[in-house]
């Protein structure tokens, strides 16, 4: 199997034969012509979208926080912010990723609407953003996307559709063909191109959701149900892109992974399916019903479940039989368990989900937190191939394990405090705690986000520091697939 010749920095390359080895390895070139610029782009806009995410997520857990809560301005202030936070640290920052990593998959055909996708993007970006300073409007806790309705706001969001329209588009026309001899990078092509499929699916459904919408829901309502079917899709998106994330982490940390790119594919196929289930819960059923909004939920947890146990497990194995490794890939494997360990907590605590309490953001922190490590991960690692320095160091090893431990004490306090029935999406004196184990719960929450800010902003450091150093200045290269 090829391999760049900045892999060899890390490992030496070794192609998998049966008689020799045990396991695969998967890991994808990284281009050094205009297709390298553009992903630097949009490596730039998450990086922004994450810096912009931490100023506002300091904000909202202070004011949820016991005590510090009450010299905060109030719980306007507080969904605003987390309105503003969720968009960044989600919608904006996963997009970026997705972009950076469909722009080397790619063919080089169709550049400029890469470049219009990221400037639509970081136009769109910038102007909710500022909304929230200059016209916030009513907060809406939407799930998937909350909004705030602004017009502002409701512009920005729309400028940054249209930019991501445009770079699924062109991820699609552009996709590399996998072939039928299917090595462990052809698996990596499968699996980032079927995430924008995926993408394709859940802008049809934002579409589709608009058009048939009863025109006389408003707020809440409103936007719930516009989101709904896309938002879900969108899941299938971010799923599989972190499970590139930890098969090419895995492979990079060293693990030969004992699951063949053709059955990995199959897992790939399997989640893809499972988002076909989304035109079919808009032809069977109204989009302001139960049974459209179950349909849903069921594909998510069938497809999404299938596909993650036996990629899990295969990594599991992978890096168990596998060294330690040495320094340069310390922080990737670090990013890597941690992920994993985050991701499992959020499904744990959505099998303990009843009612509604903070029990459901505990669950998708966990998810959602999962996917940024597999995300801090893959940047770490692609850095050098981007033409920055090379991520190194105590504190890039020690980012990861303080950002997970920080989020994972983030949603043990949410559960805690949503077994005593704490509503979600309240803050101040809604939050109504009215026992001592209620305070300790979401005081437990309020120290784990924090924990989780000074992990996030060390991500931003370790990042920049790198991306400070000359290019070249690890002694290595890349070859153009």
């Amino acid at each position: 199997m090829n391999t760049t010749t900045q892999d060899s920095v890390h490992r030496k390359p070794a192609i998998a034969t049966p008689a020799t080895v045990r396991g695969f390895d998967y890991v994808l070139p990284v281009p050094t012509d205009e297709r390298q610029r553009l992903a630097r782009g949009w490596l730039w806009l998450g990086l922004l979208a994450l810096i912009g995410s931490g100023v506002f997520s300091i904000l909202l857990v202070l004011a949820r926080t016991p005590g510090v809560n009450r010299l905060l301005p109030g719980v306007d202030f507080f969904r605003i912010a987390l309105v503003v936070h969720v968009d960044l640290s989600v919608l904006v920052w996963f997009v970026a990723v997705a972009g950076l990593l469909w722009s080397i998959n790619g063919a080089r055909a169709g550049l400029r609407w890469g470049w219009g996708a990221l400037a639509l993007a970081g136009a769109g970006t910038t102007l909710m953003s500022l909304a929230a300073f200059i016209a916030p409007g009513v907060a809406i806790m939407a799930n998937y996307i909350p909004m705030l309705d602004s017009p502002l706001f409701i512009t920005g969001t729309l400028v940054l559709g249209s930019g991501v329209l445009l770079l699924v588009l062109r991820a699609m026309l552009g996709a590399p063909k996998v072939g039928l001899q299917i090595d462990g990078a052809g698996a990596l092509h499968f699996g980032i191109n079927a995430a924008a499929v995926a993408t394709a699916v859940a802008l049809m459904a934002f579409v589709w959701s608009y058009v048939v919408l009863p025109q006389d829901l408003v707020g809440k309502a409103y936007y719930e149900i516009l989101f709904w079917g896309g938002g879900h899709a969108l899941q299938f998106t971010w799923t599989l892109l972190m499970l590139v994330g930890w098969l090419w982490l895995a492979s990079i940390c060293g693990a030969r992974l004992p699951i063949s790119p053709r059955l990995t594919v199959l897992m790939f196929v399997l989640a893809l399916a499972s988002v076909f289930v989304t035109p079919y819960a808009y032809l069977a059923h109204d989009v302001a019903t139960v049974e459209h909004r179950n349909l849903h939920t069921w594909a998510m947890r069938l497809g999404g479940g299938i596909a993650i146990a036996p990629i899990a497990l295969a990594v599991i194995t992978g890096l168990w039989s596998a060294r330690g490794g040495d320094a340069s890939t310390r922080p990737l494997r670090a990013a890597l368990v941690s992920s994993m360990a985050l991701f499992a907590a959020g499904g744990l605590i959505g099998a303990m989900i009843n009612g509604s309490n903070v029990k459901i953001p505990a669950h998708y922190h966990g998810c959602i937190v999962g996917v940024t490590l597999a995300f801090m991960g893959l940047v770490y690692h692609l850095l050098p191939r981007l033409g920055y320095g090379a991520v190194r160091g105590r504190m890039a090893t020690l980012q990861p394990y303080l950002y997970g431990a920080g989020q994972l004490l983030h949603i043990i306090g949410l559960v805690w405090s949503g077994g005593y029935g704490v509503q979600r999406k309240v803050a101040g004196s809604e939050q109504v705690l009215r026992s001592t184990a209620e305070v300790f719960g979401m005081g437990l929450m309020g120290l784990g986000g924090l924990v989780a800010i000074i992990g996030g902003l060390l991500f931003v450091l370790v990042v920049i520091r790198a991306m400070r150093q000359p290019a070249g200045a690890t002694g290595s290269g890349t070859v153009t697939p």
